[in-house]
């Protein structure tokens, strides 16, 4: 569970329950995913509360989906959380060549913002809700804004709807899968080689 800071760059935002939303983040991910090297997909968060089962709804839902080009972490079955974190990105960077990290993981923001979905340039701070020192991570990152933040954050992640959590989760792992068909389709903007000097 990350919190979503007051001064954001790059950060586009879509409400879940659009039309167009799973158009909107495919679009934006398909802008911001370079080609030339491996994607990873890391879903943070835990089962063992409502508003942070987020990433790992995603993650499990992309699993279903059986992703052709993108290598995913983080399940209800195998979480992506706290207690284990720096070791699963240890494994990831030994697994995979410079890999392209797209974090998703929930957030508590505004009242005004709940539903809202992010798509942010960097990375993510998971735990910072929870006031946890855990590494950022990511390349760009996905947030879902399943909460009012500002107090008594477990007591409101523990309380959030766990019908808004779900149909969140729907939205996002819905566009990765048209991302993932599209990917070796698009045209190279990027390469993975020249990312840091762009």
């Amino acid at each position: 569970m990350n919190l979503k800071g007051r001064f954001l760059q790059k950060e586009s935002r879509y409400l879940y329950t659009s039309p167009a939303v799973i158009d909107q983040l495919s679009g934006q991910l398909l802008d911001r995913i370079p080609e030339g090297g491996e994607v990873v997909i890391a879903c943070i968060g835990t089962d063992r509360s409502t508003g942070d089962a987020f990433g790992p709804l995603v993650g499990s839902m992309l699993n279903d989906l059986k992703l052709k080009n993108f290598h995913v972490y983080g399940t209800l079955a195998d979480p992506l959380h706290a207690l284990n974190l720096k070791e699963k990105v240890a494994l990831i960077e030994r697994k995979h060549a410079r890999p392209f990290i797209i974090a998703i993981d929930a957030c508590l923001g505004k009242s005004s913002s709940i539903g809202m979905i992010s798509v942010q340039e960097g990375p993510l701070a998971p735990g910072a809700a929870m006031k946890k020192d855990l590494p950022k991570i990511g390349d760009i990152s996905i947030s879902g804004i399943v909460n009012v933040g500002g107090f008594m954050e477990y007591f409101v992640l523990q309380n959030t709807r766990l019908h808004t959590v779900i149909e969140m989760a729907t939205k996002v792992a819905d566009a990765i899968q048209v991302v993932d068909r599209t990917y070796g389709m698009k045209p190279i903007k990027k390469s993975f080689r020249n990312l840091s000097s762009s």
